[in-house]
């Protein structure tokens, strides 16, 4: 078995897995890492090796409480991958973005992949069908849009995620919503129409917290995978294990 962990800006994304199947998966917050950890290892002491993946910052306290319990690999520009990373900034790119790309090889082999993140940021990713990945694209995410509205304007309030009923807002709020929402569906499909272009066989995924939201409403066809980053995450670990 697996552990893997992913620690955001916000919340630590806990999951075990066993071979390629996800048996279990938590969101916490840092203050309540460590009681999830000790829960885990009673619920499932077959887990062996896991893979930490860092966005955010992990205590120093959290960090040696896991390496007691396990064979850890910490995700960097260093780590062993399934792929050629043709990135000119290697050092620089995501640890989120790589497992992306990973858990995309993994499902698609063989494929043009253009993999669509949308969280606190939009992140684009394209992988060509010969596992060379050649980078992709930052735009700030839903709530980076709402809150810029807020916190860069005088008189804009701060809205909460909402479906706009008509492009055309009849008030100020429906045209926030309107201009957050239709901004970031036509931001996307235009993207995917781009890389179609290009590539006529792109194989389009949706993924992060945002995806269940957008997923229905896009013109794009795609594949909508709540897990995907945390499947990428445990194949890195199966990969680097087999080495």
């Amino acid at each position: 078995m697996n552990l893997i962990i992913d620690v955001g800006n916000t919340f630590v994304k806990l999951a075990v897995f066993e071979s390629d199947s996800l048996i279990c998966k938590h969101n916490v917050k840092q203050e309540d890492f460590s009681i999830q950890i000790n829960t885990l290892r009673v619920k499932y002491p077959s887990i062996e090796k896991c893979i930490i993946s860092s966005v955010g910052r992990l205590e120093k306290k959290s960090l040696d409480t896991i390496k007691r319990f396990y064979d850890v690999l910490i995700l960097n520009a260093d780590t062993k991958l399934p792929i050629t990373n043709l990135y000119s900034t290697p050092r620089t790119l995501g640890v989120d973005r790589i497992a992306l790309v990973c858990a995309a090889v993994k499902k698609f082999p063989n494929k043009n992949i253009l993999i669509i993140d949308a969280g606190t940021c939009i992140t684009y990713d394209f992988l060509k069908s010969n596992k060379q990945y050649l980078g992709g694209a930052i735009s700030p995410g839903m709530r980076i849009r709402y809150k810029s509205l807020n916190t860069l304007t005088a008189n804009l309030p701060l809205l909460e995620t909402q479906a706009p009923k008509n492009i055309t807002g009849t008030s100020t709020e429906a045209s926030i919503h309107s201009g957050v929402v239709y901004g970031i569906l036509n931001e996307i499909d235009g993207a995917v129409d781009h890389y179609k272009t290009k590539y006529s066989d792109l194989t389009v995924i949706l993924t992060g917290g945002d995806a269940k939201f957008l997923s229905n409403q896009l013109k794009s066809s795609i594949f909508a995978n709540p897990n995907f980053l945390l499947e990428g995450l445990n194949f890195i670990l199966q990969f680097n294990s087999n080495e």
